[in-house]
């Protein structure tokens, strides 16, 4: 089912179609090492057989997965022999993330020199898992899901080259397979081998067709990218004040198998970063979402989790406390150790009271209104400083009132003092 030239693979135009740039060298027939990125059945391992059918180049792989050193060795061997006959070698790493260093490492004289012409494969992010050396001789190309449409094309090809009735499948089972393939063009075919095995003659019926279909998951890795992407999907979307968009990232998820427990932590960070003062209830909901989710397991658990991401969603938004604590643990760093003023230290001895400690403290339990104004509680040098401003949506609206009336006072009476003889 692998097409025969660039225009028979279907779902990557934005890579393949008229004037792209690696459209425009795989028809100069000047190429490059590269690595193609993306989700599983998109179509790298076929894509790297056309470029090296189309430079009539020797077409090695690895998988990394069961090859080492040795198998490396024996491929460069292979392409060392064939370009001293005047034949170029493209040598195809499929899951190149999983060689450790040193393995990637053994390419790269190879590659410099002209050995090979490198293309990789893999579905995990080449920033976090190819080292930069490696990383640094390829050109990476990112290779999307293939569309609904693209798939639906697919089956109907792959019917037509087994010799199949093309009505076999009515369009509207064609979407369906199309859609649980969720991208995959291998699942799709797969999926369709299995439909022909089991009706092996005349039109599939819609009951064997659901019963092949029932218990699929959409595309998850709980340690790759489509998990932080999810993730981040959903922080963002609480963020963004969205209740529907938050549910369907998280039922995702959970279709995929997270744990959750995983995103009822991440609701608790929620709750503290993005929401803060504006509505302190955010943050013991979440809390409590957590332990029912501890409490009860799955799926009892995964309705309270829901209930709190919906809340989030929902209620009023504030960063203030999150980027004031970055602010002053920066400036902690850079500062070093500011003495703290005496008037604010402890005094458990005689000693600590000679020497001024705590002298001058006012108590603000017996001050009006139960504050003591223009009293400094930072070190010296940082006098008057400010850090936590707060939004003005929800609880923090009061709570600048308040700090806003506070300072006023502090003017006040500092002004009083100035003015004294």
């Amino acid at each position: 089912m692998r097409p025969a030239e660039v225009d028979a693979l279907l779902g990557q135009e934005h890579l393949l179609g008229p004037g792209r740039p690696l459209r425009l060298a795989i028809d100069s027939g000047r190429l490059h090492s590269m690595v193609f990125w993306g989700p599983p059945g998109t179509g790298k391992t076929s894509l790297a057989r056309l470029i090296a059918t189309r430079v009539s180049a020797r077409f090695l792989t690895i998988s990394a997965v069961l090859g080492g050193v040795k198998e490396i060795r024996a491929a460069i061997d292979q392409a060392s022999a064939a370009r001293q006959q005047g034949v170029p070698s493209v040598l195809f790493v499929d899951e190149v993330h999983r060689f450790n260093k040193a393995q990637q490492d053994s390419f790269l004289p190879h590659i410099e020199d002209g050995t090979v012409i490198f293309v990789g494969a893999t579905t995990e992010n080449p920033a976090f898992e190819l080292n930069s050396a490696l990383l640094s001789r390829l050109r990476v190309y990112v290779l999307k899901s293939v569309s609904v449409a693209a798939l639906t094309d697919l089956l109907g090809n792959a019917l037509t080259r087994l010799g199949e009735d093309a009505d076999r499948l009515t369009p509207e089972q064609r979407e369906r397979l199309a859609r649980a393939a969720d991208g995959d063009a291998r699942r799709a075919l797969n999926l369709l081998e299995i439909l022909l095995d089991l009706a092996p003659n005349g039109a599939i019926s819609n009951a064997l067709l659901d019963g092949v279909l029932a218990g699929g998951t959409r595309r998850f890795d709980k340690g790759g990218d489509a998990f932080y992407d999810q993730i981040s999907a959903l922080h963002k979307s609480v963020r963004g004040s969205d209740p529907d968009a938050t549910l369907y990232w998280y039922a995702r998820m959970l279709d995929g198998g997270v744990d959750p427990l995983y995103v009822a932590r991440r609701a608790v960070r929620i709750a503290s970063e993005d929401i803060g003062n504006a509505d302190p209830r955010a943050l013991p909901l979440a809390l409590a979402a957590w332990e029912t989710q501890e409490r009860l397991g799955s799926p009892e658990g995964e309705l309270a989790v829901a209930q709190a991401l919906v809340y989030l969603a929902c209620c009023a938004k504030s960063n203030a406390v999150y980027q004031a604590f970055n602010q002053v643990r920066e400036l902690v760093q850079r500062q070093g150790s500011l003495e703290v003023p005496l008037h604010l230290r402890n005094a458990p001895t005689r000693l600590a009271g000679s020497l001024g400690h705590g002298s001058g403290y006012r108590y603000p339990h017996d001050e009006p209104d139960g504050y003591a104004a223009a009293v400094d509680y930072l070190p010296e040098a940082l006098a008057g400083q400010r850090w936590y401003t707060p939004s003005g949506r929800g609880l923090e609206r009061q709570i600048a009132e308040k700090l806003a009336r506070l300072r006023e006072r502090d003017r006040v009476a500092r002004a009083g003092e100035c003015d004294r003889p």
